[in-house]
């Protein structure tokens, strides 16, 4: 599906991100982890197309480069971990702003399932409710629910998250997490997800991309990749003893 060759993404004279390569397979769900600057989220933003890189991001092994923006948003949808909304729209229409890529007009079906993608999306992400209620009202973990819907309303093959939960609440994070879960489940899909939580990465991930100043520890599946050997070397401390000791803290509670 997605294939990453010697992609490398500078700032002026600074390298962000230094040849690296990577792939996704239609099933997987890829989580990319590090510590703050290693360049995890320039990883997306290349591949999506928000930043300038060389190398090459082939796409079902067409170079996204050459795509239309239209075409490459049938395939790709990205959804980022703060949203910021200055407009009244209401929940329904933010939702199926999720349809432009497949559609003529801004806010028209373009093709005959179309309709059907939208109320799938709102019934997965469970917002009949508030559908007539201006996005500028909604909590956080409304507001994310209603950007991932949207995101599910345009039915991409691949897709691309930015922290998604990095500011939520914990039952919103279950609820973000899960509906992605069930989501990659279907025939062609797969995602790309840069987080922070490791026990996040570990418990949804089936594969991982463990970076370090720009470039890649191990890749693979994640129980090869997420090792204490390759954490405590990046992370600088034993990460496994770490995380053992803040959960140990819960067993005295059962």
């Amino acid at each position: 599906m997605l294939e990453v060759k010697n992609l490398t993404v500078r700032f002026g004279n600074t390298t962000i991100i230094n040849d690296i390569s990577f792939s996704v397979s239609p099933g997987q769900w890829l989580m990319v982890v590090g510590p703050n600057g290693a360049g995890k989220t320039t990883i997306i933003s290349a591949v999506s197309r928000a930043v300038p890189y060389t190398g090459q991001v082939l796409f079902d092994g067409t170079d996204v480069q050459r795509r239309k923006s239209r075409e490459l948003a049938q395939c790709m949808g990205v959804l980022s971990q703060s949203h910021y909304v200055g407009y009244g729209f209401t929940v329904e229409e933010v939702i199926r702003l999720g349809r432009y890529a497949h559609a003529p007009g801004l806010l028209t079906g373009g093709r005959d399932d179309g309709e059907k993608k939208v109320l799938d999306a709102i019934e997965k992400t469970g917002l009949e409710s508030c559908l007539r209620q201006s996005v500028l009202t909604l909590s956080g973990g409304e507001l994310q629910r209603t950007f991932l819907a949207q995101v599910f309303a345009q039915d991409p093959r691949l897709l691309i998250l930015d922290e998604p939960t990095n500011h939520l609440d914990l039952v919103y994070q279950k609820q973000v997490f899960h509906l992605v879960q069930e989501w990659v489940k279907e025939p062609g899909r797969a995602v790309i997800s840069v987080v922070h939580d490791l026990s996040l990465a570990r418990a949804y991930g089936t594969h991982a991309l463990l970076m370090q100043k720009g470039r890649i520890v191990s890749v693979g599946p994640v129980e090869k990749v997420m090792t204490p050997e390759h954490l405590n070397a990046v992370y600088s401390m034993d990460v496994f003893a770490w995380m053992q000791n803040l959960y140990g803290q819960w067993k005295t509670l059962s």
